[in-house]
């Protein structure tokens, strides 16, 4: 199981408006049986067809109070809503997570400017649901010989739900390793994801959003109990933001 980054276009109709005028927004789909959601912004569409484990690309939006919905694909039947205010020159992310019985919308404010120069800065969420609280490394994978030369907790007994925040560690290139908060990192057999090896170059900054991982067909059959989800994760890596 690999850390995957996912993008996906969205719809432009709110917003036409510089960096510095407009807010940014991005949602993430990260509810494994909601089926495909459409997002909307106060009843103008931010994104169709979302699917789980995708996130968008930021959306200029006027600054201002929204309301934010995630509704069932085409339908306009709303699972999940939340007013949120959305400042001039800053970067949003608008997580749909959870179960389609306790859908919840969590906003987070995204770092826009790089980290310091050669240095980067993590931030790891938890949305997953069925494998509690996690404990998440970075993996330097730098040795010559390829192996793990050292770890840096991102997090410890992070919650469904919860933000690690953004963590400043040197630039490299590093494996998110997740374990359940009882196993540690160690425990090969209690490994929850061991992730692909990814370039954090200079001054890069990123969101890592752990979502379950799912059956195949969980998204042609939400609900389905022979399709639930498993219980190891998955990582999207999302860019928040990198050195000019």
């Amino acid at each position: 199981m690999g850390v995957a980054a996912v993008s996906l276009t969205a719809c432009q109709g709110l917003g036409m408006y510089s960096a510095l005028d407009s807010a940014q927004l991005r949602v993430v789909d990260a509810s494994p049986d909601a089926g495909v959601i459409d997002s909307y912004g106060n009843n103008a569409a931010l994104a169709y067809n979302l699917t789980f484990g995708t996130v968008t690309n930021y959306i200029a939006v006027a600054p201002g109070v929204y309301q934010l919905a995630a509704d069932r694909a085409g339908s306009r039947q709303t699972l999940v809503a939340g007013t949120e205010t959305l400042a001039a020159g800053k970067q949003y992310t608008e997580i749909i997570g959870s179960s389609l019985a306790n859908m919840r919308q969590t906003i987070f404010l995204d770092q826009a400017t790089p980290a310091p120069e050669r240095e980067i800065a993590l931030r790891v969420v938890n949305e997953t649901t069925r494998p509690g609280a996690l404990n998440i490394y970075a993996v330097s994978m730098t040795s010559s010989d390829g192996r793990a030369r050292s770890s840096t907790p991102l997090a410890v007994n992070l919650g469904p739900g919860a933000s690690s925040g953004y963590i400043v560690m040197p630039m490299g290139t590093y494996a998110i390793d997740v374990t359940p908060t009882s196993a540690p990192l160690s425990s090969v057999t209690a490994t929850l994801l061991s992730g692909a090896q990814l370039p954090y170059p200079s001054g890069a900054v990123r969101t890592v959003v752990l979502i379950d991982q799912q059956s195949p067909g969980t998204q042609q059959n939400p609900g389905s109990q022979q399709n639930a989800p498993q219980t190891g994760v998955q990582a999207i890596v999302a860019d928040d933001a990198d050195a000019p």
